[in-house]
């Protein structure tokens, strides 16, 4: 199957038809370059990190003009939230950057540009995103992008209904040495790769979304984008192996971590070369790229290449009801219910 079928039944399986790419179009002359007002919904560590970020870097030219100027903090669910001294953290951080706490989406729509849904669960991630994006705002959304591939096609659908740029990725993505392999800087073409990473269990995620979406993010990233065919899950109470295999036979591997010692990190196998992945640097490049998504309105992460991450978690999952067996992500894809 080629790029171009692929590309076809990927969009197909989520009816959503052939043409989701959404490039700059009006988004880069309706925010002015010289001022970019943005929100964020959703207190976390990555709101308080992000919101830093970007205010105490405005002098710096990748964040010249843009600013975080308000955030709305929804109420949490009880199962994924931070402690009280931990929310009081992130709130005293972000205040000391003289960001605006306001009492609803509504309210922050009409003071920004721009939106980074940060909220620390991916349950709410639908219902959140759709008066964003109904408004006009062109959207990041952290991970995870929801709790299951139906709501992640559905954010999708959404996006496309209104014609409003988005996208999700994990910081993982931005490692320098996986975007210096992906680019074939380090060892040429690549021939295979494994990864590894936390894999802490959600109930009302599946699986991997949770954590293990970090670690699947890099595999992805320095493997090229889609292209996976099927995948199989071995599982024990103290991790995950998931092997995936690609159209062109190339294999990659995901290692999630629940005991011991964990960390990220991971080995591209390529004709030229092995190299280490390289270890997680900082959330500075993702924040550099999502200032300039908001600039552009084009998205640096294809939707295609986030809806089979998704899917490709989705069929780890199944492979695991399956008892280890391996699953087509054609068949997770065809068998998603529509919201």
């Amino acid at each position: 199957m080629g790029n171009s079928e692929r590309h076809n039944l990927l969009m197909k399986s989520l009816g959503m038809g052939a043409g989701i790419g959404i490039h700059a179009s009006a988004f880069a002359e309706a925010i002015p370059q010289e001022e970019i007002k943005v929100g964020v919904i959703g207190l976390s560590v990555h709101s308080a990190a992000y919101t830093e970020i970007i205010n105490s870097g405005a002098s710096s030219p990748e964040f010249t003009g843009c600013r975080v100027v308000a955030i709305f903090h929804p109420k949490g669910n009880p199962d994924v939230e931070f402690s009280e001294k931990q929310l009081q953290s992130f709130t005293d951080t972000i205040k000391g950057q003289g960001v605006e706490f306001v009492s609803s989406i509504k309210k922050l729509l009409k003071k920004v540009d721009a939106v980074m849904l940060l909220t620390n669960d991916g349950r709410p991630h639908l219902k959140e995103i759709i008066p964003v994006l109904k408004a006009g705002k062109p959207v990041y959304v952290d991970k995870p992008l929801a709790a299951s591939l139906s709501d992640v096609s559905a954010i999708f659908k959404v996006s496309k209904k209104y014609n409003v740029p988005m996208f999700s990725c994990s910081p993982l993505r931005y490692v320098k040495e996986a975007q210096d392999i992906r680019e074939g800087k380090i060892v040429g073409k690549v021939l295979g790769a494994n990864t590894f990473g936390p894999a802490p269990l959600q109930k009302s995620h599946v699986d991997l979304f949770w954590d293990g979406i970090h670690a699947v993010e890099s595999l992805y990233t320095v493997l090229g984008g889609t292209g996976c065919k099927t995948v199989s899950r071995t599982t024990a109470d103290d991790a995950d192996v998931v092997v995936g295999t690609w159209e062109d036979g190339r294999i990659g591997v995901f290692r999630g971590i629940r005991k011991g010692r964990s960390g990220f990190g991971g080995t591209a196998f390529g004709d030229k070369g092995i190299a280490s992945i390289g270890a997680f640097n900082g959330y500075r490049p993702l924040v550099v790229a999502i200032v300039t998504f908001f600039r552009s309105g084009i998205v640096p992460v294809s939707d295609e290449e986030t809806i089979e991450i998704y899917a490709f978690m989705e069929a780890a999952d199944e492979s695991k009801r399956l008892g280890g067996i391996p699953v087509k992500l054609s068949d997770v894809l065809s068998q998603t219910k529509m919201k």
